[in-house]
């Protein structure tokens, strides 16, 4: 061979190995990147170009999927009651891609997923359309149901635990949007307005809105004397001077009203809500040791349901900002779900269970592929002191700021909240109600709900008990009826 043809053999043998190794660059090392690239159009109309799985509850789909005219997506989603449901189906669109279980669940309901691979094997050896798997949740529809009811009109939220398990049986969040609207290619229009809307009805504001959780937070400070041997029995005299003076302070620490706490028990001062008691605790245990107790809840850590919480915060605060912290106020911080967390430990005996919306996820054959196993997540504090706070917080509901919340014939504890925010306190509060009840067989039910006082509602009938406690009442009672 001369010497030019070697040249040129050589080249084009380089030339060869380049192009293997692009191609092969492409398919084993990019490929996942180029097939969930935004600008990768052809992903898209794979995902709808058959039916989706879909999202159940109580043996009963809450989503679809309906046939287009469209020339690229031959399907797209569809929900039923989709407002009320959003919070926990989030929405699958064909240009706005999804969220929540739609999204963290799209390869199950999709089919693409490795777990039915042998079910994709088989439909193409038999000549069947791709099919997706369905997402089986743990959620309770009629206690849903009583939950966005309850809130309708209004900005807030309700989440709901079975504090045995940890199942979460409600997840609503108001105003609301319906997933069906944006699931289009051309719903853009719909997906802008939504964006624009100042109530923020994509906002799941069970799971990701944070507030100051008021006098409900309480339970928490009551949990943390009992803990550490501040004190130890609910009965016993506090102390508390008639005017409580924050530390490093000359600023009083003021009751609600006329409220008579001087020298109470932590019993008597959850009922009528004193801040001072509880400002006091909180002060006496220090920072360190409240925040403890707050993390041992769930505080300052992301919750995976497996929808992601934001983290509720206890900050780490000087003695005065502390006080405050210590009844729900300053720089405290918590979610519904963190605080629904916090009243189904108490409930639970001291365990708390972590919470999950996933029970059982099933191929397009009905064969079940994943099961999830209730798992404990800490044990705030002993079962001698949630105990404690139990009958505290029964207390509370059979005559005290509660007592909106009874059930004939059922043991119910609770905590009503009004957390004020804004520069001053200018806002107007939120309404909180935390609650559970309690049957022969345990507790099947935790709630809290939240409440967010608007330009309609006079700054003085914004309480826990008026306007969140007959909503937590109805969630309770729904779940207790199909307990049964």
């Amino acid at each position: 061979m001369n010497k030019p043809v070697r040249r040129i053999a050589i080249f084009c043998g380089l030339l060869t190995l380049a192009l293997l190794l692009r191609s092969n660059w492409l398919q084993f090392v990019q490929a996942d990147s180029l097939k969930t690239n935004k600008h990768n159009h052809r992903v898209a109309i794979a995902r709808y170009s058959h039916p989706r799985g879909d999202i159940i509850v109580d043996g009963k789909a809450v989503t679809g999927s309906q046939e287009t005219d469209g020339i690229d997506y031959k399907y797209r989603r569809s929900y039923t009651n989709g407002e009320m449901w959003a919070p926990v189906t989030g929405y699958s669109s064909q240009v706005f891609d999804g969220s929540q279980l739609e999204k963290l669940y799209d390869k199950i309901l999709t089919g693409d997923d490795d777990k039915l691979f042998f079910n994709r094997t088989v439909d193409m050896f038999t000549g069947k359309a791709q099919k997706g798997g369905d997402v089986i949740t743990t959620l309770n529809s009629k206690a849903q149901e009583a939950a966005f009811k309850g809130l309708n009109g209004k900005r807030g939220a309700v989440a709901a635990l079975d504090p045995r398990t940890g199942k979460i049986l409600a997840l609503a969040s108001t105003p609301s949007y319906d997933p069906s609207k944006i699931a289009g290619a051309n719903d853009g229009k719909n997906w802008t307005t939504l964006e624009q809307d100042k109530d923020q009805p994509m906002l799941n504001r069970a799971l990701r809105a944070t507030y100051p959780p008021g006098s409900t937070f309480k339970v928490v400070t009551a949990a943390a004397a009992l803990e550490n041997g501040l004190y130890t029995d609910p009965d016993q005299n506090t102390k508390t001077p008639p005017k409580y003076i924050l530390p490093d302070s000359v600023t009083p620490l003021a009751n609600e009203g006329s409220i008579q706490c001087e020298n109470v028990s932590m019993r008597e001062a959850l009922r009528i809500s004193c801040n001072t008691v509880f400002g006091k605790i909180s002060a006496d245990l220090g920072n360190e040791k409240m925040k403890k107790q707050a993390e041992k809840f769930g505080y300052n850590s992301e919750v995976l349901t497996p929808v992601r919480a934001e983290k509720s915060v206890y900050p780490k605060d000087n003695r005065p900002q502390n006080a405050m912290d210590g009844i729900g106020q300053a720089s405290n911080r918590a979610t519904p779900l963190q605080m629904a967390m916090i009243v189904s430990a108490i409930a639970n005996n001291g365990k708390l269970m972590e919470p999950y919306m996933v029970d059982k996820v099933r191929a397009p054959n009905l064969n079940i592929i994943e099961t999830h196993q209730p798992k404990q997540m800490s044990q705030p504090l002993s079962a001698a002191n949630a105990q404690k706070i139990q009958s505290m917080m029964e207390t509370v509901v059979q005559k005290g700021t509660g007592t909106s919340a009874q059930i004939d014939g059922v043991t119910v504890g609770g905590k009503t909240g009004t957390a004020q925010h804004g520069v001053d306190n200018s806002g107007k509060p939120y309404a909180w109600f935390i609650s559970y009840a309690k049957t022969d067989n345990g507790s099947p039910v935790a709630v809290a709900v939240v409440v967010e006082g608007d330009d309609t509602t006079a700054r003085d009938d914004v309480a826990g008990g008026a306007l969140a406690a007959p909503i937590a009442k109805n969630v309770m009672e729904a779940v207790l009826s199909t307990s049964k």
